[in-house]
């Protein structure tokens, strides 16, 4: 036997078994199945605070935090909270021609909406903004359906609010938003009632389709403006030409000097006939008979009165010795020079018409209409509030919001 058994042995029954006083800087150890271990850290006993008093401050505060929260809103949810209804209608833009992609732009139909897209944008924003509020209010009282008794105390629209706040609360119960992959506008109202609901959803689409309407009538005006401008300087220029053909007639008194020339031309070729057969006929006549024979003398009188008309003839053509307003060569250039000028205006103006009628039809191949393939129809159930998910919803965030709070707080305490 070693000497450690024998001093063993030597010791006393009954005595306790001496243990070996630890160093004084060594770790404190602990048995378990037969093995030395290192003692753990226990953050309890170096800040003094028992467990069961952390585990008691954790449960207030999940009370406080979750349990409480929780409470109220299940209270509120489906105790309080009053039924709303949805109407829900969806409609699209269409244009009367249909929209023909120019080339290159294939391949960026992503990147650059079209025109009809542009215009859904325009109706969405309008449907969230002042301006449909005005126009709905003067067919429905938006305050009164929106402060009905049927409202609970939370989602009830005060009677005497300014415009602003109905607008901010007009957002938060009409739903619009546009789906570029099919080109449709889905639109959901919610009211307290199903009738209210859809009344509000009946005005929205009356409202939209004037909005529409109205922009398709503004492009029109503006595409056919300068058209029209055109057309109405062409009618002026025709009106003043034909206002200074009609005082030129009125003055020279004739209807049409081109007409008078003729018939003087005509005359003076009918003369000269008569003329040149009764000078023949007197040459014939003087072989046989005496110079102052009656026939040869009324022969000679008849050829001195055709000579003497064929002079004035030929004399209200062209006589230069008359004055220019008498002489009818000069008054055919006046005439000639007003006939052009009505001729011009005349042609200007049938062009201008034809303009017209062609920026006419491309405004109205363009013109816009609301395609509600989707009417508004009576809501049966309630579909707000979702109780359940905004229950789970709260109890989710409060139970972060307190998980993260409790982490935040340990490890601080651990680096202190």
């Amino acid at each position: 036997m070693t000497a450690t058994a024998a001093a063993l042995r030597s010791q006393p029954a009954g005595s306790a078994t001496a243990q070996p006083e630890p160093a004084a800087n060594l770790p404190a150890v602990s048995s378990r199945r037969g093995a030395l271990w290192p003692a753990r850290h226990d953050p309890a006993a170096a800040t003094g605070v028992p467990y069961r008093r952390r585990a008691s401050i954790g449960l207030l505060s999940f009370v406080i935090m979750v349990a409480l929260p929780t409470a109220l809103a299940a209270l509120y949810y489906f105790a309080i909270a009053a039924d709303q209804y949805v109407a829900e209608f969806r409609f699209g833009l269409r244009s009367a021609a249909p929209v023909r992609p120019e080339p290159g732009t294939v391949f960026q139909a992503g990147l650059s909406p079209t025109q009809l897209g542009l215009d859904s944008y325009v109706v969405v924003q309008y449907i969230a903004s002042r301006a449909a509020v005005d126009d709905l209010g003067r067919t429905l009282d938006l305050r009164k359906m929106f402060s009905t008794d049927r409202a609970d105390w939370l989602a009830r629209l005060r009677p005497a609010v300014p415009i602003e706040e109905l607008a901010a609360y007009w957002r938060r119960q009409v739903d619009a938003f546009f789906d570029p992959t099919n080109g449709t506008i889905v639109v959901r109202a919610r009211a307290f009632s199903p009738r209210d609901a859809l009344l509000l959803a009946r005005g929205i689409l009356v409202a939209s389709e004037r909005l529409v309407n109205g922009l398709s009538a503004r492009a029109r005006r503006d595409t056919v403006h300068d058209s029209e401008k055109e057309v109405a300087a062409a009618e002026r220029r025709l009106t003043a030409a034909l206002t200074k053909l009609r005082d030129f007639r009125d003055r020279e008194g004739l209807i049409d000097p081109h007409r008078t020339a003729n018939s003087a031309e005509a005359l003076d070729a009918r003369v000269r006939d008569e003329l040149v057969r009764a000078d023949t006929e007197l040459s014939t006549m003087k072989e046989y008979m005496q110079s102052d024979a009656p026939p040869l003398k009324l022969l000679e009188a008849q050829i001195a009165a055709l000579r003497a008309q064929r002079r004035t003839v030929e004399s209200e053509v062209t006589d230069t010795k008359k004055t220019e307003a008498q002489a009818l060569s000069r008054v055919m250039g006046t005439y000639e020079q007003l006939e052009a000028e009505r001729r011009f205006a005349e042609n200007a103006y049938q062009h201008a018409l034809e303009a017209l009628d062609r920026a006419r039809s491309a405004a109205d191949r363009q013109q816009l209409y609301i395609a509600d393939f989707v009417p508004p129809s009576l809501p049966e159930e309630p579909l707000y509030p979702r109780r359940l998910r905004s229950l789970a919803t709260i109890f989710l965030i409060a139970f972060a919001v307190w998980a993260i709070g409790g982490l935040t707080l340990r490890s601080v305490r651990d680096h202190l």
